[in-house]
Order: structure tokens, then sequence, then C-alpha cells
């Protein structure tokens, strides 16, 4: 029998990936502060994004979940955040009409700000700092103040997160994501781009059924499905101090939620059944996230699911793995079949981009485009074999005009990542590269579910 669940209990079991603070009487004032704010996100939308991922994990629906590798306090603005928004409509809409598929979006955003790291130790011309770990815990600059972990950045983050949801229920139920602007969307930096006229050629075909539509006497009203969008946020759940703060009970059910985001996820690195990042977990009712990397086997896999999704609820669980293109063929069959012979109901993601990292010739992390596609389609491919659902893909993309990964339709290359390299951590899609993926997923869904009638059909 599980030991008892408290928002706290978390405290008792061993974990990693969490900085070490100076002072710990500031961080515990912090975290207290904390626990007096406002929620960002409520229950009921909580349960929402949670039904909607159910009809996902029956093949109903697709999930698209990304957004930045890590939010920045330095480049948070009004037209980041605008244009990351039009960059997810245009791979939604892609996804809905070209895939013919009902779309779920998630974003990495208004909470993405911690990181874990392969080492708690940076080096550079002999010096040694603690790494940066996120703008939520300390400063990309390479200085002994910058590096040192200040609590009280978590309430940067909070209002940050907090500005950032603002603007975007704003442009998503105030009119900005209505079909109607399918044109509107286009970014300027990929206006010229080689996908653009593909974009174009779609937007006109959805214009022209909006026109069928509207002769047949519809309207797009601002509240109708067809003239706003449903939008979940979502981050890894690292610094569970900052999580703590944010775990209210609802009062319309008395179940425990994390009110810091609508949909939360564990990485690989705090996977361990037994540690912190599980336990806390396992006592919230959003939906959750579990990342799968290439160590992780099947019995394990097993135990986890069945702690953090003990009633087998679809929604409940997704698993994104994060395997390496030439890896997913070794690691996933194994896991997909065991939970298809124990019957356990999960929605299968795939996130393309932290198992391609590489260090390129001129020193820059980035991520191969064609491997990233690589990865996607193996991901498809073993799903069509084992006969379940290749449920969503996760990635780490931005609407900025970035050159951080190589390849795609304008063939970025090794010696254009200084142009435009501006990641603070790890390498991104731009806005060109995410809707060429975009395009490549709808064809994939096509031959996945072209005979299958779609029973879901509102909400791009």
């Amino acid at each position: 029998m599980a030991e008892r669940w408290t928002p706290d209990s978390w405290r008792k079991k061993p974990i990693l990936q969490v900085p070490e603070y100076p002072d710990l009487q500031a961080l515990a004032d912090t975290e207290k502060q904390l626990a007096t704010f406002p929620p960002l996100v409520f229950a009921g939308e909580a349960r929402n994004l949670k039904k909607a991922l159910g009809r996902v994990a029956q093949g109903e629906a697709f999930l698209l979940q990304g957004g930045d590798c890590a939010e920045s306090f330095a480049e948070h603005g009004a037209n980041n955040i605008r244009d990351f928004f039009r960059a997810f409509l245009q791979m939604a809409i892609v996804l809905t009409y070209a895939g013919a598929s009902p779309v779920v979006k998630v974003g990495r955003v208004a909470g993405q700000f911690a990181k874990p790291r392969s080492s708690g130790i940076e080096k550079k011309d002999g010096i040694e700092l603690p790494s940066y770990r996120g703008d939520i815990i300390n400063d990309i600059a390479f200085t002994e103040e910058a590096r040192r972990p200040d609590p009280r950045r978590q309430v940067e983050a909070y209002r940050q997160s907090a500005a950032t949801l603002n603007l975007l229920r704003a442009f998503a139920k105030g009119g900005y994501a209505s079909v109607e602007n399918v044109h509107q969307w286009m970014l300027q930096s990929v206006s010229d781009s080689p996908q653009s006229k593909a974009y174009s050629d779609l937007a006109d075909r959805v214009s022209g059924a909006l026109d069928f539509m509207r002769a047949c006497g519809l309207t797009f009203a601002v509240d109708s499905a067809l003239g706003t969008t449903d939008f979940y946020t979502s981050h890894e759940a690292l610094l569970l101090g900052y999580e703590q703060a944010f775990t209210r009970v609802d009062s319309t059910t008395g179940d425990w939620y994390a009110t810091s985001g609508h949909m939360i996820w564990i990485g690989d690195r705090t996977r361990q059944h037994d540690h912190a990042h599980i336990e806390w977990a396992r006592g919230i009712k959003n939906p959750l996230g579990l990342k799968c990397g290439p160590s992780l086997k099947a019995d394990d896999l097993l135990r986890l699911v069945d702690t953090l999704n003990p009633d087998n609820e679809p929604g409940r669980l997704t698993l994104i793995g994060r395997f390496g293109a030439d890896k997913v063929g070794d690691h996933l069959p194994a896991l997909v079949r065991a939970l298809k012979r124990e019957g356990r109901i999960v929605l299968w993601s795939c996130d393309p981009m932290h198992g391609n990292t590489i260090t390129s010739a001129s020193g820059y992390k980035t991520r191969p485009f064609d491997l990233i596609l690589k990865e996607v389609r193996a991901f498809f491919d073993v799903h069509a074999a084992e006969g379940t659902y290749a449920g969503g893909v996760h990635l780490e993309m931005t609407g900025q005009n970035v050159t951080e990964c190589t390849g795609g339709a304008r063939a970025i290359s090794d010696s254009d990542l200084n142009d435009r390299y501006h990641t603070v951590c790890d390498p991104r899609l731009n806005a060109e590269q995410a809707i060429d993926m975009a395009f490549l997923l709808a064809d994939l869904l096509k031959k996945e579910r072209g005979a299958k009638p779609i029973r879901q059909v509102s909400g791009l």
C-alpha cells in the first residue's frame, strides 16, 4: 500500500537536480510568499485538458506540444509571445486541415523556466562555476554572482508566467485565433520561405471552405468553436518547492491540483520511482507527462505508470519518448508492447529534439533537422507496426527567426548558426522549420488515420 500523500511528502524522499541555495531562510520565506499568490491556472481547465488528451489516447485527435527550451526573463515581451502563438496556430491549422485531425494545443510556456543539467558544474578557461539551471534559479552570465541560486527569481518567474498567460488567453479567446484569420497568422520570417506557398495554398482552401459555410448561413462568432481555440500550458516540474507553493485544493472536488500549469511533466533525469519528483506528481490530479529515454526498461515503466495513473484514466498520462533517431527502433517497441499487453491506457508522444543534440564543427550545440524528422517517422512506424496510436509530438520551438537547428527548407548550415543563435539553453526549431514539421506530420497522420473516421471535429 502506498504511503499517504501530502503536498510536502516529497521532502522525505531522495531528490536530484535541485540547486544548492546558500540562504535557506530566504528560500523558505519565498516559498511561503508564493503560497499566498493567486493560482496561474484552475482545476477545471486541467480537467478539460485531461478529457481532450483522453480523446488523443483513443486516436481521435493529435497532441501538439511545444515552446521554448527554457523561457527567459530577458526575452519576455508581447511580440515574442504573439509570434510563438502565430507559429503554433499555423502548425495546428496544417495538422487539422491537411492532416484531417483535431489538434490539442499545449505550449511549453508560462512556467518553463527550470532546466535539468547533465553536470552541476560548468568550466570555462579553467574557472568552475555552478551550471546555469534556468532563469527561475540563476543567471546565464558566467560569473560567481550570476550563477548563485537566488530564490527571489521564483517570484519573477511567477509574475512573467501570469503576464504571459494573460496575453495567451486574450489571443485564444478574443478573436485572434479565429480560423477567419488563417492568412494573418503568416509570420514575416516565413512569408518568403519555401514553405510559404504550401501554407498559402492551404490557407486559401480553408478560406474557400469558410466562404461555403457562410453561404450556408453559418457564422463565426468570437465565442464559437471556429472563432476561438483552447490553448493550454505545460512545463517540467523540476523545482518542487515552487510547485508545492502552487499545489492547491480544488474547492469543487476536494482534490489537489498543481495550479502552476495545466499539464506537468517529469523529466528523464528525475523519474526514479522512489524519489521526490514522482512522489509529488502522483498526488496531483492534473494530466501528467513522463519523459522516457533509452535507459528506461519496460518493468520500470510499468511501475511508474501504475504509480502515476493507478486508475488507468484516459488522458492522465502522456509518455514522451526521447530516444534519438537511431535508437527508437531499439527501445520504443518493447515499451509499447508491455503497456499494450497489460492494458494500460496512455498517450504516446514523441520528443525528437533531446536525443538528437550534437556539437557542430563550429562548436555550437545544434540539432540536425533531418535527424529530428527521422525520429518522428520512426515513432510513427513503430506505432503502426504495434497497432497503437502515435499520439503527439513534443517540440522545442520558437516563433523567432533563429538559426539554431541545421537543415530545413532553407538548409541552415553549420556556418549559419552564428547568425541568430539566441537560445539560453538548447537549440530550437524556428518558425519555418516548425511549419516544415507540421506538413510532415500531416502526411504521417493521413497515412496512419486516413481510413479511420474522425468523430471529434470541432476546434483547431
